[in-house]
């Protein structure tokens, strides 16, 4: 398979950005292991702070990917945009939180991503990207 993981904003502080929450390692070394455990697919990785570039990486990656892993960070609350951009691709979206939404402050526990994913994945620290993959590995 061919997956693109899209990471948005401040996800490229991970390793710095509230370890308590977060964890301690940077996606960039995570990555590595997450490669390498999945060596016999094509995993790609594209991270960003600006919702638009966001928007247009799930189009690009439409035709191109067999699915994405989309960790939409902040805009999983505020983002009707990105969410009307996984509806009008056709290749599945699978969304990921390092936290659990669920149990922190009101305002992130609505996602507006969750209803038009094929399947969201949350609490997991940086295994739920793994358990994404493979989520798609097997159902596709």
């Amino acid at each position: 398979m061919k997956i693109l993981i899209i990471n948005g904003p401040n996800l490229n502080l991970l390793g710095k950005r509230e370890p308590d929450i977060y964890g301690r390692q940077s996606f960039s070394d995570y990555y590595q292991s997450l490669k390498q455990h999945f060596k016999n697919h094509q995993i790609d990785c594209y991270q960003t702070n600006h919702e638009g570039a966001i928007i247009d990486k799930l189009q690009e990656a439409d035709g191109e990917y067999d699915a994405v892993v989309l960790n939409p960070a902040a805009y999983t609350h505020t983002s009707i945009a990105i969410a009307d951009s996984i509806k009008a691709i056709t290749i599945p979206v699978v969304e990921v939180h390092i936290s659990d939404i669920k149990q922190r402050e009101n305002f992130r526990q609505h996602s507006f991503i969750t209803p038009v994913a094929l399947h969201t994945i949350m609490g997991q620290g940086l295994k739920g990207y793994q358990t994404a993959i493979q989520y798609l590995i097997d159902n596709l």
